[in-house]
């Protein structure tokens, strides 16, 4: 049983990469939201439970499902999950000045992705885009930052994966063609998805 997930979330995953027919919308969603689902009943297995990382969870587990309809309302809805996220890293912080250095390639990152994102959107006609994809830049490399002030390996792996996954999506959606974009989007999605809920392992440790 103590497999079950892990594999469950790794086997739906291979499905949903290889073997769904493309064209048939509802198939793509459906399996594509099955890891998400396996994940968050993961997270909910865990005592004590961290009702904001379940919460996080189901917000970005809704952002798989409105992206393929409209941008927007998908970012959106990803937006809130890492605030929910922010919430339950912060409130685990522990300070040290080695985490606190972790600003410095967040910013360098965010300067980097910022300022590619802003030229790329206008020259594309994409300005209406501009503030809600810097907002959200913003949103994810605090989530970053605050993942880096916990002390929890799995935190600190699931974030970089998340800002990973989100970085390939950005570039390869306004900037330029990614190579294999897909799966390294939705691996290190996945990936970053279970690390954040396996995390709650180690806050159960923590608290025995």
């Amino acid at each position: 049983m103590k497999y079950f997930f892990p594999i469950s979330i790794l086997l739906s995953g291979i499905i949903y990469f290889f073997f769904v027919d493309t064209s048939l919308l509802f198939l793509v969603l459906t399996t594509k939201l099955i890891p998400m689902l396996l994940i968050i009943f993961y997270a909910a297995r865990q005592r004590p439970v961290d009702k904001s990382i379940l919460i996080g969870l189901s917000f970005c587990a809704l952002g798989d499902a409105l992206i393929f309809f409209s941008f927007l309302p998908g970012l959106a809805a990803f937006l809130v999950g890492h605030l929910f996220y922010i919430y339950a890293f912060m409130k685990q912080r522990q300070f040290s000045w080695l985490r606190l250095s972790v600003t410095v390639p967040l910013i360098i990152f965010g300067a980097f992705m910022g300022n590619s994102l802003i030229s790329a959107l206008n020259s594309s006609g994409g300005e209406a885009f501009i503030i809600p994809v810097i907002l959200y830049l913003i949103v994810i490399s605090f989530m970053g930052f605050a993942a880096f002030q916990t002390g929890n390996k799995y935190l600190y792996f699931g974030s970089i994966l998340f800002i990973i996954s989100d970085a390939v999506l950005a570039w390869n959606l306004f900037i330029g063609d990614v190579t294999y974009s897909g799966e390294i989007i939705m691996l290190t999605y996945y990936g970053a998805q279970f690390l954040i809920a396996h995390s709650l392992t180690r806050a159960r440790a923590r608290s025995k």
